[in-house]
């Protein structure tokens, strides 16, 4: 018998989503009308809805539901806002932030995973995206944005990243040591000059590549 992605989709929102404080009535729709199934590979189909990372190629993997829920409600997003997303993944989460915001730059420095995104977002009609091959370590978008989703930990946050964040935007990101990580949402204050911080919860999620602490060994 087929699984029912439907009644799945509605049980992951009010199961999942929901009880772990994401309240957000936008937020909430746009979880429960994309079918993530359809972000899954062929094999994981089934699992698209379960409360568990999904593996992808690269020793990557899609972040859990309620994580990507509290990401989307504490960067606050507007339709107005224009949006930066380090760690394109599958492309869910780009195609949420796509429906709730005017525009977004998602980042890989997969190039198999930008290319499978796009098919995936053009599919949905998601024509506020643009996709690009960069490694976050090293990119220089040029610009500042209203918010910036870091989808992968990071031990330290790099200088570069604050940079992205126009004065009164936020930053959603995981740093620290696993297994015991920090999701913190970082403000910028509107004159530019510094920052507020809220931490959000623990986790322990994959780094990006590059940003996982350096071990040192002591004779």
């Amino acid at each position: 018998m087929p699984l029912d992605f439907a009644t799945a989709r509605r049980t992951m929102v009010e199961q999942q989503v929901r009880p772990w404080d994401v309240l957000d009535p936008r937020v909430l729709a746009t979880i429960g009308g994309l079918h993530r199934e359809d972000f899954v590979g062929t094999r994981h189909r089934k699992l698209a809805y379960a409360d568990i990372e999904l593996p992808l190629e690269h020793g990557e993997s899609m972040l859990k539901p309620i994580i990507e829920g509290r990401i989307l409600q504490a960067l606050d997003l507007a339709p107005e806002h224009d949006v930066l997303e380090v760690g394109t993944g599958s492309g869910y989460l780009t195609a949420c932030l796509a429906q709730l915001t005017r525009a977004v730059l998602s980042i890989d420095v997969h190039n198999d995973f930008i290319e499978r995104a796009r098919v995936r977002l053009e599919s949905i009609s998601s024509t506020c995206v643009r996709l690009q091959t960069a490694d976050a370590l090293s990119f220089d978008p040029g610009r500042q944005f209203d918010a910036v989703a870091i989808t992968g930990a990071v031990a330290t946050v790099p200088t570069r990243f604050l940079d992205w964040v126009r004065p009164g935007g936020r930053m959603f990101v995981i740093r620290g040591a696993a297994p015991a990580q920090e999701a913190v949402l970082l403000t910028r204050l509107q004159n530019g000059a510094g920052w507020s911080e809220e931490s959000l919860f623990e986790t322990d999620v994959a780094y990006l590549q590059g940003a996982a602490p350096i071990h040192r060994f002591v004779l």
